[in-house]
């Protein structure tokens, strides 16, 4: 899943795609480098961060989803709002991937209901601006489980498909750097939902401070080899997707686990991919 954000604010590539232009032209590049889908955000989740206004991100995030549509590519909107679903289902986006799980936006699941889309619940405690001070966990990895596992029974119960949802542990939202790697060990964990799950990892803090030298994080466009081996421990188990700013070398790391495995060629799976929303894995 290539990441195409059309902000000038978050925490890696702001700026880089902000224009409607430029993030079409970003898109067909993460397509032509192996994309199988593209996750179209128009609102920075980094923290600390503000949030966008409503009418603001819809004026970002429409045309590239139309656009997107238009050249033939499966699109996922990351947007926690209810209108911005709307619309963006609207002109054919078939994935909204909402990182507050159903939280921000009491609307949310009626708007995926019956639209046709998948809906990623991913888990989440706050916004950005509070969301560390929520990163209290007795057990990250249990109470991560039951609380996705909660929100997914609401949008079951509000008429949101078992076919259509997607579960992601919410790596860097309201956890700190030893959570988000104890969650990446226990993946597993979350997929005994019996879900498809999302993992988005791509360029986050916590690989720069894994990486950091005298005393320096690494930049974030200096994590995606980190990123690479991340998107390898996930292949080996069989997770549905990897969300991503780089694509190349994500595309290798799986086709590396692949082989090992003995798994058939990649293109042969891509339809299993995103032919269903369930189908196929990493």
């Amino acid at each position: 899943m290539g990441i195409v954000n059309v902000t000038p604010d978050s925490f890696s590539d702001g700026g880089d795609h902000a224009t409607v232009e430029s993030a079409i032209e970003h898109g067909l590049r993460l397509l032509e480098e192996g994309a199988d889908m593209l996750d179209v955000g128009g609102e920075s989740t980094r923290p600390g961060i503000e949030r966008t206004p409503e009418d603001e991100e819809l004026r970002r995030v429409v045309p590239v989803v139309e656009a997107l549509v238009a050249h033939g590519a499966v699109v996922s909107v990351d947007t926690m709002r209810a209108s911005v679903a709307r619309e963006s289902v609207a002109v054919g986006a078939r994935i909204i991937n909402d990182v507050s799980g159903g939280l921000a936006d009491p609307d949310m699941f009626g708007a995926v209901a019956g639209s046709g889309a998948a809906y990623v619940v991913m888990h989440w405690r706050g916004h950005s601006t509070e969301m560390y001070r929520q990163a209290t966990y007795a057990d990250v990895v249990a109470e991560v489980h039951a609380e996705v596992a909660e929100q997914v029974d609401k949008a079951l119960a509000a008429g949101i498909a078992a076919d259509d949802i997607i579960v992601d542990p919410g790596i860097g939202f309201a956890k700190t750097r030893e959570q988000d790697w104890e969650l990446l060990r226990h993946v597993e964990d979350l997929a005994s939902l019996g879900y498809p799950v999302l993992i988005g990892v791509s360029r986050k803090r916590f690989l720069g401070d894994m990486l950091a030298a005298d005393q320096r994080p690494g930049s974030p466009k200096e994590r995606d080899f980190a990123t690479a081996a991340v998107t390898g421990w996930m292949a080996e188990r069989g997770i549905w997707a990897v969300r991503t700013h780089e694509v190349r070398a994500q595309r290798d790391a799986i086709a590396v686990v692949q082989a090992l495995r003995g798994d058939g060629p990649r293109d042969a799976m891509t339809d299993r991919v995103v032919g269903t929303f369930l189908g196929g894995g990493l």
